[in-house]
């Protein structure tokens, strides 16, 4: 999950009292505590929503994709859309879909209706998640305090995805699968609550352009895409519906190019590709975007359904992996780039998560956790909270300070995207092989040697194009700037 900031966002009517300060910043670390959350918390009610709806092994990854795949296509187009309504109405917008598409997820009879909540959901997430950062980037100077602001909307997307894991366990084993969407509406209504007499009301932006053409057509090919692989696994990527539905991807795509190089205020600006640096950066957060959802997705699988946990046990057996990302993040990452600079860590990061992957490929039907899991877990956490932050850098490295929002909006919708056609394409190749072999832990051991390639492709990428020089001069402009710390 992440967020973009929109470019250009200043104070709110000057220095804002401490107090108004502190409760913005309350509610806007909730509202992404709360999308954290329900990424996360699905994973391990997987198996159980297969079983009791009916979900075929190749549609089940739709689950977790199709939110995936709304929330990064119409992320940057979220911020433009704040831009021209206002953030605080987008975010009470944003709330209330969320708020409305987690209760039908819970009500859900048909695996159709499952998914299209989990696309609504999505599509919820991208006004959100881009208002909350912008109101929280406005309330706050630029410098340490906005520093500290920006780490404790880091600390809340780190406490979403840990209570999200374990929390799932518990709901599922205790309540019910549905509990893990019916707990957001609830919280939902909280937050709405708080919205009108906690956070001001912002100015717009005028009438932004909006691309909308773009974002559907981005949107459809992605869908197109996924659905095209799912069908392909049960029906045969021969058959008729398969293959119009990769063809319709294909030209969605092509159109989407034609149409963001026209457009006067395309969603996807492709000079910002230019920099080979930026091209580096990005395409590594697709590839890494493709590796974390899907080694969670599959790992909270191995656990359920081949070694016979239950979904409480499989909450904490991820625990560490949260926990690894946050403790280092927060301690060690920085430390390792002021000894070895940004391109060395980003390598070293990706190199982890491609380790990681290859040892969670040894896992088969006699494994255990503590031999063919946790060790992998633990690597490819620490090659996380390597690579994260690095590619950030890289991704921002040599934007003047009104295009940081955009860059770091980029660099989100990518790892979103490719979180969503990462994982159709690895449960798609899972599922073959588990047809093939007869064998679940076959086909999740081949969907991690895939990652393993994946995570290796980014380590060529960066190492021929990352330009180290121009990530250490963004470094010193953030610490300049005070937006990071040692």
């Amino acid at each position: 999950m992440g967020s973009t900031l929109s470019p250009g966002t200043a104070p709110l009517g000057g220095v804002p009292h401490r107090a108004a300060v502190v409760s913005v910043l309350a509610l806007v670390c909730a509202a992404q505590f709360v999308l954290q959350l329900d990424f996360s918390i699905v994973n391990v009610a997987l198996p159980t929503i297969q079983r009791e709806l009916g979900f075929a092994p190749a549609e089940l990854q739709w689950i977790v994709t199709g939110y995936a795949l709304t929330f990064g296509s119409l992320l940057l187009l979220g911020g433009r859309i704040g831009d021209l309504l206002g953030r605080r109405r987008l975010l009470a917008i944003g709330l209330v879909v969320f708020g409305l598409a987690s209760l039908a997820a819970g009500l859900s009879i048909s695996a159709g209706m499952l998914i299209g909540a989990r696309l609504v959901q999505g599509g919820a997430a991208a006004m959100v998640s881009p208002s909350a950062l912008a109101l929280l980037a406005a309330g706050t100077a630029e410098g340490p305090a906005r520093n500290r602001a920006l780490s404790l909307f880091q600390a809340a997307t780190a406490a979403g995805a840990s209570a999200g894991v374990l929390a799932g366990g518990v709901l599922v084993s205790l309540v019910g699968w549905r509990s893990i969407f019916f707990v957001n509406v609830p919280i939902v209504a909280v937050l709405l609550v708080l919205v009108p007499g906690t956070i001001p009301r912002d100015a717009t932006a005028g009438h932004p352009k909006l691309d909308l053409v773009g974002a559907a057509l981005v949107t459809g090919s992605g869908a197109a895409l996924i659905f095209g692989l799912s069908h392909g696994e049960e029906s045969g990527f021969g058959s008729l519906p398969t293959l119009l539905a990769i063809a319709g991807a294909a030209v969605l795509a092509v159109a989407f190019v034609l149409v963001e190089r026209r457009v006067a205020a395309p969603m996807l600006p492709f000079s910002y590709f230019r920099n080979a640096t930026h091209r580096a950066a990005v395409g590594a957060m697709v590839l890494v975007g493709a590796v974390i959802v899907s080694y969670v997705y599959f790992v909270s699988l191995y656990l359920q359904r081949v070694l016979g946990f239950t979904p409480l046990l499989t909450g904490l057996a991820l625990i560490p992996s949260t926990a690894t990302i946050v403790l280092m993040t927060t301690l060690v990452t920085r430390r390792v780039i002021d000894r070895l600079g940004v391109k060395r860590v980003l390598l070293l990061g990706l190199g982890l998560i491609a380790a990681g992957q290859l040892w969670l490929a040894t896992v088969h039907a006699g494994g255990s956790y503590l031999d063919n899991v946790l060790p992998g877990q633990i690597v490819a956490s620490v090659g996380m909270a390597l690579a994260l932050p690095t590619a950030a850098i890289g991704a921002t490295s040599g934007m003047a300070a009104s295009e940081q929002g955009l860059a770091s909006g980029l660099l989100n919708t990518a790892q979103q995207m490719g979180a969503a056609v990462g994982l159709a394409v690895l449960a798609t190749i899972a599922a073959a092989r588990t047809a093939q072999t007869s064998s679940l832990s076959a086909g999740y051991s081949l969907a991690f040697v895939v990652a393993t390639g994946l995570a290796l492709v980014a380590v060529i990428g960066v190492a021929h194009r990352l330009n180290h020089a121009a990530c250490q001069a963004e470094l010193a402009r953030q610490r300049a700037a005070g937006l990071t710390s040692r």
